[in-house]
C-alpha cells in the first residue's frame, strides 16, 4: 500500500477501524427525513464522533463546510426506489471526480447474487483501478442479493462471506455488507477476507437493537461500522453517533455506550 491510501484510510477511520455514516440516501430514497438540512446533519454526527461521512459527489460542497474534519468519502454508483429495479446500480463519477470534489476515497455499491452481478463487479474492477492510480482507497458495499439468496437461510452467511471476499478479489480496501444477525455467523464472513469489515446499518431499529447488533460484530472481528438511516434519521444523530463511536472505538458495552450518550436503556 503506498503512502498516500494509507494517509487517507486514516483520514476515514481511527487506527483500523471505522464510524462512517453514509448520506447517499438522496438519490436512492429522495430528501426523506435527515437530509433536507443535510449540513445539520452533518455537523451533528461528526461531532457524535463519526470519521467520515459518505456523500454522491454533488452534495460535496454541502459537506465540507459542516463535516468537522472528518473524512469524505464520495459515493459513485447509484438507483432510485422509484425506478424499475433499485438493484441495478449504475455508475455516478469518476475517481477524478471524487478527487476535484475533495474526496479522501471512493464508493462503490454491487449486489452480488443479482441479475446485474457481471456489470458490477466489471464496474468495481475499473474503479479500483483508477482509485489505485490516484493512491485512493475504495470501500466496497459488497451485499449478497438476488433471486437464489435468502437473508432467513441458515447459510446467508456463507453468501455474504462470498460477497466480501469478492471485494477483496477485486482491489477494494474496505468491504460494508450486511449484519448476519449474531457474532458467531459473522465471525465466518469477517474471516472470508483480509480487508476490514464494516457493518451496514438497514432500516432503524431501536436504539438498543443498533447497539447490540454493532456489539456483536465487532466481537466478530468488524472494523466498525457504515451506517446510516439508524443514524441521520435518529432524534438526535449526535447521541446515537457518540453511542456507536463508543462501541467501535472504546469497545464499550451496548448498554454502557448509551447510557454514556445520554440516551435510554431498555429494561
Amino acid at each position: 500500500m503506498n503512502a498516500g491510501k494509507r494517509t487517507r484510510l486514516d483520514r476515514i477511520g481511527t487506527d483500523g477501524r471505522y464510524v462512517v455514516v453514509p448520506m447517499d440516501h438522496g438519490i436512492t430514497m429522495g430528501a426523506v427525513t435527515g437530509l433536507k438540512d443535510i449540513e445539520s446533519t452533518i455537523d451533528a454526527v461528526t461531532r457524535g464522533g463519526a470519521d467520515a461521512v459518505l456523500t454522491q459527489r454533488g452534495i460535496a460542497g454541502r459537506v465540507h463546510p459542516n463535516k468537522n474534519d472528518a473524512g469524505y468519502i464520495a459515493h459513485l454508483n447509484g438507483s432510485t426506489t422509484i425506478g424499475p429495479d433499485e438493484d441495478d446500480k449504475r455508475r455516478t463519477g469518476t475517481v477524478e471526480d471524487a478527487i476535484r470534489a475533495g474526496a479522501d476515497a471512493v464508493s462503490f455499491h454491487i449486489n452480488v447474487g443479482s441479475e446485474y452481478e457481471r456489470e458490477q463487479i466489471a464496474g468495481l474492477a475499473e474503479l479500483t483501478g483508477e482509485a489505485e492510480r490516484y493512491g485512493l482507497p475504495v470501500l466496497a458495499m459488497t451485499y449478497a442479493r438476488g433471486p437464489e439468496i435468502d437473508p432467513e437461510a441458515e447459510e446467508f452467511n456463507q453468501a455474504v462471506g462470498h460477497a466480501v471476499r469478492l471485494g477483496e478479489e477485486l482491489g477494494a480496501d474496505v468491504v460494508k455488507t450486511a449484519y448476519t444477525g449474531d457474532a458467531e455467523t459473522f465471525q465466518h464472513v469477517v474471516e472470508s477476507t483480509s480487508l476490514p469489515v464494516v457493518i451496514a446499518g438497514g432500516s432503524r431499529g431501536t436504539d438498543q437493537e443498533t447497539l447490540e447488533m454493532v456489539r456483536g460484530a465487532m466481537d466478530a472481528g468488524a472494523a466498525g461500522v457504515s451506517m446510516g438511516r439508524s443514524i441521520f434519521q435518529h432524534g438526535d444523530p449526535e447521541k446515537i453517533t457518540r453511542a456507536v463511536a463508543s462501541v467501535v472505538h472504546d469497545d464499550s458495552e451496548a448498554a454502557d455506550a448509551l447510557r454514556d450518550a445520554g440516551l435510554a436503556v431498555e429494561a
